[in-house]
Parts: structure tokens; sequence; C-alpha cells
């Protein structure tokens, strides 16, 4: 490490304190990853996956077995009936969002489990300020159960709700967003979704499963979900796939969600794939093993901030839910210096410093750290936050462990040098 960056002597001491104290939380990631590999394999070899299907359609795509393929391979990586795996999502709310469309009709309440969403979904479901082509626009409601006091879902005034009126879906945000609340493992959704079954059975249950794919050995749609949905620049596009997303479950709702991304009556059977597939596949296929790397780097940077003063959420030993690291910082120009820090780590871009801008969906003005080889992957090392307390980074991604464990020093040499870290 030293002979390539100037990291402080110190903190490599607090470097190789942190990856020992790591050592048993990098066995249980391991053997999870091991676990979706060998899972992921057998979807390939059972689908008969060939080099005719890395080929590319133009067009209408009619006909496209690379396509169909795949969607059969991750049907079965992710215990699924059925699945859309498409590079013409652009983006995870996106995907969300045709989710949403394709199984809400005029008239319909959706009840969100876990408090207020992620913020880019605020406009989707035209909450908060009216927002031409959303859910509220086409008379779709939204309510939500707040968290309790814990920042975990309130299993109890949940089912009080779904007894008191009829709720066509049953909505989980399964990561935190920009929130500090846990992320949601799968044994919490599984209670989540035995309580909405036992209260009502006919309610649909949909996850925004983004970035929490291949993190446990199982998915939400194992533990009762009918729908999950997320993005391909984060955990199933394993850092390869350039864009896109997936739609997963029940047969007939996949159908529904298929009519929405193209058109009624036509639906998953259109969709050029314009050369993609093989990019699609290796990233699928790939897609265990680098989450297991951004788990790593997740649990070494909560070792390294814990033993540095900070407080990180979850611990470094703790049971992970997703790919998530929350580190808070505490003041405006730690965040800052982190994520230049971070920044100055990076394969491409390194010699970019990032500042706060207005982007757009969010209330805040938001810090990112993202040298990425694909605009915006979450799953390559990242770390981004709102300008708001507690200050907190959100760290996600990391192609392999050893270029994170770089990124992660460098946000606290930066730091170090601004005189934030006394060492």
């Amino acid at each position: 490490m030293k002979e390539f960056f100037n990291i402080h002597p110190t903190l490599l001491e607090y470097d190789k304190k942190a990856r020992e104290l790591c050592k048993e939380a990098f066995s249980e990631i391991d053997r999870i990853s091991m676990h979706n590999q060998h899972k992921m394999l057998a979807a390939f070899i059972d689908n008969g996956v060939s080099e005719s299907h890395l080929g590319l359609s133009t067009g209408y795509g009619y006909g496209d077995r690379g396509r169909d393929t795949l969607e059969q391979v991750f049907a079965q990586a992710v215990g699924a009936e059925d699945s859309l795996i498409r590079h013409n999502f652009v983006s995870g709310t996106h995907t969300l969002t045709v989710m949403l469309f394709g199984v809400l009709r005029p008239g319909d309440t959706m009840l969100c489990l876990t408090g207020r969403p992620y913020d880019t979904l605020i406009g989707v479901l035209g909450i908060d300020t009216p927002t031409e082509g959303s859910l509220a626009d086409f008379g779709i409601n939204y309510e939500q159960v707040e968290l309790d006091d814990k920042g975990e879902p309130d299993i109890k005034e949940i089912k009080t709700r779904l007894a008191q009126k009829k709720y066509k879906v049953a909505y989980i945000q399964r990561s935190r967003g920009y929130s500090l609340r846990p992320s949601l493992t799968i044994d919490k959704i599984g209670e989540l979704c035995r309580a909405v079954r036992e209260v009502s059975p006919d309610t649909l249950i949909l996850v925004d499963n983004c970035y929490g794919e291949f993190v446990d050995t199982v998915e939400p749609l194992s533990v009762g979900a009918d729908l999950i949905a997320g993005s391909l620049i984060k955990n199933p596009g394993g850092g390869i796939a350039p864009t896109g997303g997936y739609i997963a479950g029940r047969k007939d709702l996949v159908e529904l969600c298929g009519y929405r991304l193209t058109a009624p009556g036509v639906g998953r059977e259109v969709g050029a794939s314009l050369g993609h597939n093989r990019e699609l596949y290796m990233g699928l296929f790939a897609a265990p093993h680098t989450v297991g790397e951004a788990l790593k780097t997740a649990a070494y940077a909560g070792a390294l901030f814990e033993l540095l003063g900070y407080e990180s959420t979850p611990k470094y030993d703790a049971k992970r839910a997703d790919i998530i690291e929350s580190v808070l910082l505490r003041t405006p120009e730690a965040l800052i210096a982190f994520c230049q820090g971070m920044q100055k780590g990076a394969p491409v871009d390194s010699f970019v410093t990032p500042e706060p801008w207005d982007m757009p969906g969010y209330d805040d003005r938001v810090i990112m750290a993202a040298g990425a080889f694909t605009l915006g992957a979450s799953i390559e090392l990242s770390a981004d936050a709102p300008l708001r307390e507690p200050y907190a980074a959100w760290l996600q991604g990391g192609l392999n462990f050893a270029s994170g464990q770089a990124g992660v020093l460098l946000g606290a040499q930066s730091m170090v040098d601004k005189g934030i870290i006394k060492l």
C-alpha cells in the first residue's frame, strides 16, 4: 500500500487492525458468495447458455433467444417464476416505476410498510408536490406506515392498517436510502410478508430490492414477496452491465409489467438487445463474487472508522442486508473531505474534486464520489450523501476489495490532511 499511495503510517496501522477485526465477517461473506456463485453457475448450465445467446438483435427484437434465455437464467437465480431483465430500463427508479404502474390501477391504494421511500421515488408517487404523470396523477393513492422508535417496520401498526381497508399493494424498500434506519434482512422481509398474508392475503407484496441482491443466499421472493425490482448498475450487473434493470416474481405480474414497459398486447416479445446480451450475461455471472467484494469493503470501512472514533452502521461484524455502509462524519467539512479523498482512489476520474450540487430529484445538495467505468454504477466504489445532519456518507460498492480498501483509506487520509482526524 505505502509503495503506491501516500498514507500516514499510523493510518496504515489502523488499516491492519481493521482487517484483523473483519476476519470472521469476511469468512461469512465468502460462504454466502460461494453459495450464490454455485447457484448462478447452475442456472447458466440448466438453461443451456451458449455462444449463440450472446449475439445481438435489432429492430423489434422478435425471437431474441439471448434476451429470453437471460430472463430464464435470472429468474432461476433469484427464485422467480419469471423475469424481465432489459438494458432499456434506464435506472432503478424507472424499473420501480414500471413495476408499480404495471400492477396498480386508478382507484387502487398502495401502502408502504417501511416509512418514507427513497428521495427519487417521491415524484413517481406524486406525494408532497403533485407531479405530472405520477401515480397520484392517475388516481392511485399512496399511504405509509411510519417506522417505530428503533427505525424498524411497525408490524402491529401494519396489521392494523391492513385490517381497516383494502390495499392493492404492500410496498417494501429493502435498503435504507438516505436514512439511518436498518436495511431489511431477508428474515425481516419474511416477517413483513407473513404479517401481510395473515391479515390481507390478496394484497400484492412488492419489494424494492436495490443494493440487496446476492447479499444473502435467497432473495425476497423466497420468503413471500410477489415481485422484486432493481438496477443492473447495482449488484446484479456485476460491474459489467452498462445500464439496465430487472423485475422478477410471479409470472402473471411480470407479464403486466412487460405491457407497461413496451405496449399492451406486445409486452416482453419485443425489445432489441442491440449487442448488450454479452455484457448482461457476463455481469450477472460475476455478480455473486462482485457483491461479496463490495460487502467486504463495507465491513472494512465500518471497522476502520470505528477505530478512528466514528460511528458507522451496520457494525463491521453485523449481518448484512445490503452493500451500503453509513459513516457518521458529524460535520459538512468532514463529509466533503472524505468524499474528495475517496475520489482520489477511483480508477476513472481520480483527478476530479467532487463538490456538493443541486442534484435533480433531491431536496438537499448532494456530494458524490464516484469515479466509475459505468456512470453512476453503485456496485463500483462510491460514496454519496445529502448535505444535512448527521452528515453521514453512504458508502457502497467495490469491484474488488483491494481497490475498495485503498479508496476508503484515501478518504480517511483526506480527513487527516485537512486536520479533521488527528493522528
